[in-house]
């Protein structure tokens, strides 16, 4: 088989939702589908030992959240699909934001009973800004839901996106009888778990009646109606622009409408595509190998202790055994360690194409945005943001005698991106967090992995800005009750301040001090 048609084959895509959309189940039952699983954990489902597939941490499966993105790759019919489960707690964003720039399309899910909510919001603003083609899911629809028209008229208001309605609901709750696919002309019954071939009368069609009750079928034609006549036309140019999001609609938990979202989903969405660099862009095509890290996951196999880098190929051919340049460090790596993911599980990769993620075994060479390349040339892929954390608090091993445990912990899931870890001047580790559950999570790693109690105390900083300068012996001067000098994992100095106040305050001050809210883990003060 050619190599544009194996890269063709290829479909990577995150789902995105607000926590408790039903984002994991969605991910369950595609995976059912595609054959990678024999059973569907749920997240509901504690007492029977049942737990997701994606939620693979002890810590997920305790709490019944997801706290850490998962990769699936499996097969389904002619194409090979990775799925990435993202966590929907905006405590954890910035490891959805790192796996968003990874894929080429994302799959949106929302609560029909809720709408769009805050960090749904902001995922797709997300997906947006990038231009990443987005599939909308309205799930639960065996619950109470939303008018489907009015859930159709939110999206296209709060996210300012047109959208297309592929599969629409015939009722909703104890009246929900199916949905009828558009571009197909099929009805799918829900509990007669039966699918109605249409004629060219569409869903005005004789065959319908008796098989749905007169209100739903009045319904469902008046509604169909004022699509056809007002709605958006079906553009498929545009989807994979992410100019349109086609939207499904159905149940995940009742494995309902979701083969139906699987079978267009991988007619609509696009296959890998070109990657754009610092110094141009890289086709899925071209010979040289090239592909950049965006996850490290640390412990994986309690049994190893390992730590996996996570790499998304861009273009040529991953070969196993093969040589690699670090753009970031001109250093030579050969790859002899590289995995399929199965969320935790792994098997053996050999070879691997444009569009497929692998795990490389990291001995601690690799960073979150590293480019790896075959070529003689140096390759930087656009880099991976930094956010600002908004909590911060001193930590440290209540044991000493367990502090190279300690230190190798903090060390490594610093390197995850799990947290902001920084050090002061004195060589205290401070922790940096978007939200208090990172906070949990650390701790609970630190406990079980790393066989480390620890002690955290909150300190009163809630804005942190990196300094662009090389002269930290200047910064020193500016510490006071207010400001605290610190040093990232990167070794890049960052101020801390009380508020917005004090930050103010230091600005107008010493305007000469360049303070940036963001840098690239790439980039250099």
């Amino acid at each position: 088989m050619e190599t544009q048609e194996l890269i063709n084959k290829r479909r990577i895509f995150g789902i995105i939702s607000h926590p408790d959309a039903g984002k994991t189940t969605l991910t369950e039952k595609l995976l059912l589908h595609g054959g990678a699983i024999r059973e569907a954990g749920t997240v509901r489902a504690r007492k029977n030992s049942k737990y997701a597939k994606s939620d693979w941490m002890e810590i997920e499966k305790q709490r019944g959240i997801s706290v850490t993105s998962s990769v699936m790759q499996f097969e389904y019919k002619d194409k090979v699909i990775s799925i990435m489960d993202t966590p929907g707690h905006n405590d954890f964003g910035e490891d959805t934001y790192r796996i968003l720039t990874s894929v080429d399309s994302a799959v949106m899910v929302i609560d029909a009973a809720k709408g769009i909510e805050a960090q749904t919001k902001k995922l797709f603003q997300v997906c947006s800004m990038r231009g990443i083609p987005i599939f909308t899911f309205i799930n639960k629809l065996d619950r109470q839901a939303m008018d489907p028209l009015d859930s159709m008229q939110e999206l296209e208001d709060v996210l300012g996106m047109p959208s297309v309605a592929v599969t629409w609901p015939i009722g909703c709750g104890k009246e929900f009888e199916g949905v009828y696919d558009r571009l197909e002309n099929e009805v799918h019954l829900f509990r007669k778990e039966q699918i109605v071939k249409l004629d060219k009368d569409g869903v005005h069609s004789n065959i319908l009646e008796g098989l749905l009750s007169a209100t739903n079928l009045d319904n469902l034609r008046n509604e169909m109606d004022l699509l056809d006549g007002a709605g958006n036309f079906f553009d498929l140019e545009k989807i994979k622009a992410g100019k349109l999001s086609p939207v499904f609609f159905g149940s995940a938990l009742a494995d309902f409408g979701v083969t139906e979202f699987l079978e267009h989903f991988l007619k609509m969405s696009p296959a890998p595509g070109k990657r754009k660099t610092i110094s141009g862009e890289v086709e899925p095509t071209d010979e040289t190998f090239t592909g950049f890290i965006f996850k490290i996951q640390a412990n994986m196999n309690p049994n190893h202790r390992d730590r996996l880098a996570f790499l998304r190929i861009c273009s040529g051919t991953f070969e196993r055994g093969m040589n690699v340049t670090l753009s970031r460090t001109g250093k030579q790596i050969k790859l002899s360690q590289s995995t399929h993911l199965m969320a935790n599980e792994r098997e053996t990769v050999d070879i691997a194409y444009a569009g497929d993620v692998i795990g490389i075994y990291d001995s601690g060479n690799f960073q979150i945005g590293d480019t790896l390349t075959a070529g003689k040339e140096k390759i930087f892929f656009e880099p991976l943001p930094t956010f600002p954390p908004e909590l911060f608090c001193r930590v440290s091993a209540v044991n000493s005698l367990k502090g190279k445990n300690f230190q190798k912990g903090v060390h490594q899931l610093a390197q995850e991106g799990a947290i902001q870890v920084y050090t002061n001047e004195y060589n205290e580790v401070i922790l940096g967090a978007v939200g208090v559950l990172q906070f949990e999570v650390f701790e609970y790693r630190l406990v079980n992995e790393y066989n480390t109690d620890i002690r955290m105390d909150h300190i009163d900083f809630t804005v942190a800005r990196w300094v662009k300068t090389t002269d930290t012996d200047e910064l020193k001067k500016y510490q006071n009750s207010r400001c605290m000098l610190v040093f990232d994992h990167y070794e890049r100095p960052v101020l801390l301040f009380t508020n917005q106040y004090a930050l103010k305050s230091f600005q107008e001050r010493y305007e000469d001090v360049k303070l940036v809210d963001a840098l690239d883990v790439t980039e250099e003060v």
